[in-house]
């Protein structure tokens, strides 16, 4: 790795991870509206300014969320995003990732790229022990970025998250930070 670009809190050979901010709304909706087709039926991401802007300011200012934007190095483009929710510290140290690429940059290895800065800075910088995705079973791309990044199954959740008008089943993968020092 490179010494970092001033942009990025860390980054790898073709991409670097960032903070969201407000300016980044009309890229990312336009980006949203072009991979709506990619998305659904899982992930319903803002596509629009006011609700880009209801986002951000989640992922910006509440403190047991960070949001963080996978950019491509050549460039800057936007290629995802990835936010750690539900962050709890004291003896848990725990957080919750949720993610998505972008149609263009889909199956090309950015957010595997950007999924493990993301995991490294949640690891280090923000000294997190253990990260957790859930997933619907039939996403089988988020799944598989899940099992290239190091998680392991852990259980089933029925009925976990109210998504798209109806409670639906995740599968929960698990990483902690002894799993990624080993």
């Amino acid at each position: 790795m490179s010494e970092t670009d001033a942009r990025y809190l860390a980054e790898g050979s073709r991409v670097g991870i960032r903070l969201f901010t407000y300016e980044d709304g009309t890229e990312f909706t336009a980006r949203a509206r072009e991979s709506k087709e990619l998305h659904q039926p899982w992930l319903f991401p803002p596509t629009s300014g006011p609700g880009y802007a209801a986002y951000a300011q989640r992922v910006i200012e509440d403190r047991t969320r960070a949001g963080f934007l996978v950019c491509e190095r050549d460039g800057g483009a936007i290629a995802g995003f990835i936010s750690v929710s539900n962050i709890v510290e004291g003896a848990f140290l725990n957080g919750t990732l949720g993610y998505g690429a972008f149609a263009h940059a889909a199956g090309r290895g950015l957010m595997s790229e950007g999924l493990g800065l993301v995991v490294r800075y949640a690891f280090c910088a923000m000294g997190l022990h253990r990260l957790e995705i859930n997933v619907q079973p039939g996403n089988a791309a988020s799944i598989a970025l899940a099992r290239r990044c190091g998680f392991r199954l852990e259980g089933f959740s029925p009925d976990f998250l109210h998504i798209d008008g109806a409670w639906r089943d995740h599968e929960r993968w698990a990483l902690t930070a002894d799993m990624v020092r080993a």
